[in-house]
């Protein structure tokens, strides 16, 4: 699970990131809101912890620009701001929950999770004839179930996640195979053959197409 922490206090940001790696979540940062933004536009998040005081674009704006595009990912304020009227606002924004700092790593933790157990709960992706059972593991193409090794099945749900993005191998690479650093993106396209040929499609069903030199696109 891939999580984005926007938050301009390092100390929380080296806090936060410790931690979650610790129990095996994949974090990326940012300092500043306008930063933020640019990365919710580049990459697809599982969840995102939001600050409500940041420069150059407050965590309310960036929460309200995420939503005119994204409305699915789950959207943790973390802020000393308290009111009622304020917490109103954060919801109003399209934030999903709201913690107080300071806080305990153990509750967000528990938070967390209770998102993303709530966020899989009969979670159904759908790519023209294909269907995606994320809760029970399975893959459907017009009713009939295809079986695919575990990386097959995150990369196919990657792509179906980000449908209508062009996904580059080495988001795919970083994202999917959890490699941050130089690797031969090559064995991506070893496993997307392995995958056309289990969901044994005709021409015109090819829903994820190559972007040559670039990645894969999935749309219907």
């Amino acid at each position: 699970m891939h999580i984005l922490i926007v938050e301009d206090e390092a100390g929380i940001v080296q806090f936060l990131q410790q931690g979650l790696e610790e129990e095996g979540y994949t974090i990326t940062s940012a300092s500043d809101g306008l930063k933020g933004f640019e990365l919710t536009q580049k990459n697809n998040f599982d969840l995102i912890l939001l600050d409500w005081m940041l420069p150059k674009m407050t965590g309310l704006e960036l929460c309200k620009s995420i939503r005119l595009k994204n409305s699915h990912t789950p959207i943790l304020f973390l802020t000393a701001k308290d009111t009622v009227q304020e917490t109103i606002e954060g919801l109003k924004a399209g934030a999903n929950d709201y913690i107080k700092k300071p806080f305990s790593f153990d509750e967000l933790l528990e938070r967390i999770k209770i998102h993303f157990r709530n966020q899989n709960e009969n979670q159904i992706l759908k790519l023209g004839t294909i269907e995606i059972d994320i809760t029970k593991h399975r893959v459907l193409v017009s009713d009939t179930e295809v079986n695919l090794t575990q990386r097959e099945f995150d990369l196919l749900t990657y792509l179906v996640k980000n449908k209508g993005k062009v996904c580059t191998r080495t988001q795919i690479i970083e994202d999917v195979w959890d490699i941050h650093f130089e690797y031969d993106t090559g064995v991506i396209d070893v496993f997307m053959n392995a995958i056309r040929k289990k969901l044994n499609l005709k021409i015109e069903q090819d829903y994820i197409k190559t972007v040559r030199g670039v990645g894969y696109i999935a749309n219907d």
